[in-house]
């Protein structure tokens, strides 16, 4: 059976939703925090020189940018059949042959397909102090730029880690020639370019937008980031944690002939945004409710928007409360995660598991086909006791999506 009867068939048979496999990415140049749910034993699972695995891609449709990585990393697997007459089939295969059927005809014809990038990441130290490049300096080395936003899970964020901080923007009154002299500094040590920017404390149920050029280290949160499907970056900061960061990091996203100009590389900061003496206000974000909560709540479920105020993505918390059943309906076709509880999204069972064997399927992660998250799908949550919660990713263009921040 080719690729197009068999998604067609998947998706006939799911009523519109399409069952996950895990996708776990390694970064060689981090420290995995071991609160993703994968077990310990398989933090290195692809080696110690591949680096420990501290992220889990979702829905993802991007290849993961990791020296010596396979074809398929940071690629989601769409599960097919079960025991013997099991098949996978990866998610962009799927939308590359039949897109319209499952992210619909408005987002393949505007967008031109997935176009988003979800994960959740889990580091034992900060995140060294880097940025996504604008959308100039990533098409000038064939990528496309990266904004991104995070969500703290508080489920997943009972242990907040070493640095439960994020050095976020540069503070008001920073030039170009400071940083410029922090990068002149690169092979001596610490550079000292975390003296220009601010740590704000990580809230559980709270989180931040973050544009393409700013700078930012992400503290020891485990993070939810939602973002436009790009592995573009450049790190700033020399040294972490007595470690130094190879410059190759600073530059390989930079053209050849520009990797020794530091005016160029000062230049992909976003000198606006990154000073602006408002920058919690305009980029710290609170969840919003998506509907009248006291109506919701007699209903059996509550439903928050958690990403929001961005042209390329969003996300929704959605909570269904013990032994109840509800249609939940949105506007665009959605990837989704449960963190919490077990029961049944359509015909599926849903779980959130307590430890995730490396390679061992799951039932945690699905899609939703855009024609039917419009219809509904119906979840239950099967517990007495524990509430179902539910973290849903969607691509562009999602007319609900809240516009502003404030």
């Amino acid at each position: 059976m080719n690729i197009e009867n068999l998604v067609m068939k998947a998706i006939d048979d799911g009523d519109g939703v399409l069952r996950l496999a895990p996708t776990w990415v390694p970064r060689d140049f981090l420290s995995p925090g071991g609160r993703l749910k994968l077990a310990p034993n398989d933090l290195y699972a692809l080696g110690v020189e591949r680096g420990g695995i501290d992220e889990r891609w979702l829905a993802s449709t991007t290849k993961a940018d990791n020296p010596g990585a396979p074809e398929d990393e940071g690629l989601s697997y769409i599960v097919i059949g079960k025991g013997s007459n099991l098949e996978k089939i990866l998610l962009r295969d799927a939308i590359d042959e039949v897109g319209e059927e499952i992210i619909g005809k408005h987002a393949v014809r505007k967008y031109g397909g997935w176009t988003v990038l979800t994960k959740f990441f889990d580091n034992s130290i900060p995140i060294p102090f880097h940025l996504h490049q604008m959308e100039k300096h990533a098409h000038a080395v064939g990528q496309e730029p990266k904004p991104e936003a995070y969500y703290f899970p508080p489920q997943l964020n009972l242990n907040e880690g070493k640095f439960p901080y994020s050095f976020l923007g540069l503070n008001p009154g920073t030039t170009r020639d400071d940083i410029k002299e922090c990068l002149k500094k690169w092979d001596e040590g610490d550079n000292g370019i975390l003296y220009y920017s601010k740590a704000y404390k990580l809230k559980p149920g709270a989180g931040w937008l973050i544009p393409a050029g700013i700078l930012h280290a992400p503290g020891t949160f485990v993070t939810y980031e939602v973002q436009k499907a790009s592995d573009v970056f450049a790190m700033y900061q020399s040294m972490l944690e007595g470690r130094p960061v190879p410059r190759e990091l600073l530059v390989k996203n930079v053209p050849e002939d520009r990797r020794s100009d530091l005016d160029y590389i000062v230049d992909m900061i976003d000198w606006e945004a990154n000073v602006d003496p408002y920058f919690k206000k305009h980029h710290y974000i609170e969840p919003k409710f998506a509907e009248n909560p006291e109506e919701t709540k007699r209903e059996g479920y509550m439903e928050k928007w958690i990403v929001y105020a961005s042209e390329e993505f969003s996300a929704k918390e959605l909570t269904v409360f013990p032994e109840s059943e509800v249609i939940i309906k949105d506007s665009a076709a959605y990837g989704l995660i449960v963190i919490q509880g077990h029961g049944r999204i359509g015909k599926f069972k849903a779980e959130a598991p307590s430890i995730i064997r490396y390679g061992e399927l799951t039932n945690d992660e699905m899609f939703v086909t855009a024609e039917a998250a419009k219809a509904g799908i119906k979840i239950t949550n099967e517990s007495s006791c524990e509430d179902l919660v539910i973290l849903k990713h969607f691509g562009p263009g999602n007319p609900e999506t809240p516009k502003t921040i404030d």
